[in-house]
C-alpha cells in the first residue's frame, strides 16, 4: 500500500518553508477537519471549475492550460 504524502517528506520542510502559514494535521494551528472556514472553496468552487474545464475533454497540456484559464477569468461575483 503507498504511503499518504505526509508520510514522505518530512514535516520539519514544510513548517521551515510555510511557518505559522502551514494549514495540515500536524501545522501549528488545529483545524477540524471539516472546517467552515476552509469548505465553501473546497467543496463548491474547485468542483465547479474543475467541471467546466473539462466539459470539452482537453486533449493537451496546452488545451488544458487554456480551459483553465478561460474559466477563471469567467468567473464573476
Amino acid at each position: 500500500m503507498a504511503q499518504h504524502v505526509t508520510q514522505l517528506v518530512p514535516q520539519s520542510i514544510y513548517k521551515d518553508t510555510f511557518g505559522d502559514r502551514l494549514i495540515s494535521r500536524f501545522g501549528p494551528v488545529n483545524w477540524p477537519p471539516r472546517s467552515c472556514d476552509l469548505t465553501p472553496l473546497d467543496y463548491f468552487l474547485w468542483g465547479y471549475v474543475k467541471s467546466l474545464v473539462y466539459a470539452d475533454k482537453p486533449q493537451t497540456l496546452d488545451h488544458l492550460e487554456d480551459n483553465i484559464r478561460r474559466v477563471i477569468a469567467d468567473i464573476r461575483p
